[in-house]
């Protein structure tokens, strides 16, 4: 392919992408915002992290149980019909929140709002793959780059806009700008019909699709995804216990800042390129990147190594993410695409919440050392799950059905 046809600017010029695709990353800032917002936002009401942690986490699991469910009906009617009703559903939810006046009702309007989040990330991914389906296939790689930059931008300022708000007292201030800009940017998403996916119409094509989701390659992919919330959940809590554990609290925010850069850079440098490499290849390249340099994480003796270790270990995970995207792509029905894209959203935040419980007892026990032992071992696991993917993908019926 020639070279004018590489890189970014000639995604954003096809007729509507552009459109899409800022709209959705505006939204993503809100929702990248709303789960800290709301632990803020509550704590300054009621003085308690207690309340404000079961709202945060009511939050963040109903938004990775239901969400999925959500994306099967836009699957089946269609972007342009579900999205108007998640936003009404969650505009109405957070007022609830911001209204509430005694912790339990807080606690339910913080779980409703999670329950109906739009998506944005899935939606804006599924009107690439149809957009580019067909002789621009080879582009989805560069197309879900951009996602990723866009998702990783989210939650560079998303999270500091938080925090900035809420520590001179705007905390309330906070939550009604999340909950703006995701009604605002998934608003103009859902008036964008002629770039959205066609709803699927018929219920018998319907009823035979829906059901690959449960197809082994899909279930790998979950799979992988978990594991990579693994890492993620890992590395969040260890670099804070390394830095408090070495009495130089105030290095942790440098270190994650520098290692959200280094993803930033790598992902836009992936998504300039057309990679020959079919992409099963392409991931078990990068998870042995991956674990290879996160053995260098527990055997970090000061904070200088420690950073230079992590920036050159996150330099895998911006590939990794694109790749797992693309295999989505090619394992399920363009009808279930919405629905397997949330649900790899949903494995990921699973694995890292449960990454981040066991790596605190960890440092609680033996120190952050141990708990960085965690980044390695979850490579090790996305590198056997790549394996076994790579191996189902050359079966007979490991392609997506058409």
């Amino acid at each position: 392919m020639p070279h004018a046809a590489t890189g970014y600017r000639p995604l954003l010029r096809t007729p509507g992408a552009a459109a899409f695709f800022l709209t959705a990353a505006v939204g993503r800032v809100g929702i990248a915002m709303t789960g800290l917002g709301l632990l803020w936002l509550l704590h300054a009401r009621t003085g308690s992290y207690g309340t404000a942690g079961l709202a945060t986490a009511g939050f963040a699991l109903a938004e990775a149980l239901i969400g999925p469910h959500v994306a099967r009906l836009v699957d089946r009617f269609g972007q342009t019909r579900v999205l108007p009703f998640s936003l009404l559903a969650h505009g109405a939810a957070i007022t609830g929140v911001l209204a509430s006046t005694t912790p339990a009702a807080a606690i339910s309007a913080a779980t409703c709002a999670g329950a109906v989040v739009p998506q944005l990330g899935a939606l804006s991914a599924a009107r690439w793959a149809h957009l580019l389906r067909g002789e621009r296939a080879d582009e989805l790689p560069t197309a879900f780059s951009l996602e990723s930059l866009a998702n990783a931008a989210a939650f560079l300022l998303g999270p500091v806009l938080v925090t900035s708000l809420g520590a001179v007292g705007d905390a309330t201030l906070a939550s009604t700008i999340a909950a703006a800009l995701i009604l605002g940017g998934g608003g103009a998403l859902a008036a964008q019909g002629r770039t959205a996916p066609p709803p699927a119409h018929e219920h018998a094509e319907h009823a035979r699709t829906r059901r690959t989701l449960l197809q082994p390659a899909f279930l790998l992919l979950a799979l992988l995804n978990l594991a990579i919330g693994l890492y993620f959940g890992t590395m969040g809590v260890s670099i804070s216990s390394f830095a408090i554990s070495h009495a130089i609290p105030g290095t942790a925010a440098p270190i994650i800042a520098a290692s959200s850069l280094s993803g930033l850079l790598s992902g836009w440098l992936y998504g300039l390129r057309r990679h020959p490499t079919p992409p099963h290849r392409q991931l078990i390249i990068a998870t042995t990147y991956l674990t290879g340099t996160a053995l260098l994480l527990p055997l970090a003796p000061s904070a200088v190594w420690l950073g230079a270790a992590v920036v050159v270990t996150e330099a895998a995970i911006p590939p990794t993410l694109v790749l797992l995207n693309v295999l989505t792509e090619k394992a399920v029905h363009p009808a279930v695409l919405t629905q397997a894209f949330t649900w790899n959203n949903s494995a990921s935040a699973a694995g890292s919440a449960l990454a981040a419980s066991l790596a605190g007892r960890a440092a609680d026990a033996w120190g952050a050392s141990a708990a960085l032992a965690q980044a390695p071992a979850a490579g090790l696991v996305l590198l056997v799950l790549s394996l076994v993917l790579s191996l189902v993908a050359r079966r007979p019926g490991g392609a997506r059905e058409r």
